[in-house]
């Protein structure tokens, strides 16, 4: 298949396509790419919110499966184009056992690159994270780093040490021969901390404010600062990539790139009061309000107790030592690769990302629903 062809005939499949981050995946490709002819979206649960994407120019096929089901990955991947794998476990909490993200995050990932030797799909853009590089337990910080910024990556717990190994083996299978002898063309996109209409951790801290008055407990110093990006543009960055992945494949190909925008670095609770702020939340003092040592000896106490209850009941706690560290190191990019690589600029400005998810935090409140439409972009932005 051209993939530089303008035609109408491309088949894409998403695997992970029904969570929050393939939500806006899957409407932005049926908005932002014209040559989208099927668009398969693969999940072990389907929406139904799929069923309003047909009928339509392009043929929306939701596939139940399992990316750790060889077979079932084998069957949705048959026939398509390109390749976005999305499908992963989010797990930093110790929801699951580290065999179980191991399986999804690692061998789903190396049952997708199999597929797409086996079928000659020649295309693969993997959803990694910025876990699969840091922050690392020992608390150093990345500022305003880029793609090539030496930092000593540390993998002690399950879900970065699996985006790591997943994304390796993603940006490694760059250049095998798939079935008819073309070569597989690979890249992977590093997410900053993700946000937007869906993401239910901000409805979470929304109601656990609400459980306390409208107030929310400092634990982060404010000088801490993180790179958030916001959803649409992420998969905004993802339809970009797809669509020249084909024809810069020698500049590409193997390549890994941060996901960025315009949105502020700041701490992670300053910047949730950017959204739950307009939403009648305040934020409790301007330092933490237990000092460091404490808060340490709690995630501690936690990680314990869950490791005593394991055989009975799983406990989990917003603070273990994993989330502490995370949370109290400073970790932004600044990097212009995807911009020069393949043109990416973001699609939503700051002030209309906040917006959009302000919008979502006062009118959803954790109840489901459709994302709103991806809006479409004027033709004089330089991004098209």
């Amino acid at each position: 298949m051209d993939m530089t062809d303008g035609a109408r005939n491309l088949v894409y499949l998403v695997t992970g396509g029904c969570g929050f981050l393939g939500e806006h995946m899957i409407r932005t490709l049926l908005q932002m790419e014209p040559r989208l002819r099927e668009l398969r979206v693969f999940d072990i649960h389907l929406g139904p919110w799929l069923e309003e994407l047909n009928p339509g120019p392009v043929q929306v096929t939701p596939i139940q499966g399992d990316v750790t089901c060889a077979e079932d990955v084998v069957e949705a991947v048959a026939g398509a184009d390109i390749v976005i794998h999305m499908a992963g476990l989010v797990d930093v909490w110790g929801l699951n056992d580290p065999e179980v993200i191991y399986r999804v995050n690692v061998q789903g990932t190396q049952n997708v690159i199999e597929a797409c030797v086996q079928t000659g799909t020649r295309f693969l853009l993997y959803t990694s994270s910025m876990e699969a590089l840091g922050p690392n337990n020992k608390g150093h910080p990345f500022y305003r780093g880029n793609e090539d910024t030496a930092y000593e990556a540390i993998h002690t717990e399950p879900y970065p040490r699996s985006k790591a190994q997943a994304e390796r083996l993603v940006l490694e299978a760059n250049g095998r021969k798939v079935r008819g002898g073309l070569p597989l063309v690979t890249c992977a996109l590093r997410p900053t901390g993700i946000y937007g209409e869906g993401h239910q951790l901000m409805i979470d801290f929304y109601h656990q404010a609400q459980r306390t008055g409208g107030w929310l407990f400092r634990t982060i110093p404010p000088s801490v600062e993180h790179g958030r990006v916001y959803a649409g543009n992420v998969a905004w960055m993802h339809v970009l990539a797809a669509r020249e992945l084909g024809s810069r494949a020698t500049i590409m190909g193997g390549q890994v790139y941060f996901c960025y925008d315009d949105s502020p670095y700041k701490s992670y609770e300053d910047f949730n009061m950017e959204i739950l702020g307009p939403c009648g939340i305040r934020v409790l003092g301007t330092r933490p309000l237990l000092p460091y040592f404490l808060l340490f000896l709690l995630a501690i106490f936690n990680a314990f107790l869950q490791w005593l209850l394991r055989p009975f009941v799983v406990y989990t706690a917003l603070i273990n030592p994993y989330t502490l560290a995370l949370a109290n190191t400073t970790f932004t990019v600044h990097t212009d690769k995807a911009q020069r690589h393949f043109g990416y600029h973001p699609l939503f400005g700051w002030e209309d990302c906040r917006d959009r998810t302000v919008s979502w935090v006062k009118t959803r409140k954790g109840r489901p629903g459709p994302l709103p439409h991806v809006q479409t972009l004027k033709t004089e932005d330089p991004v098209l």
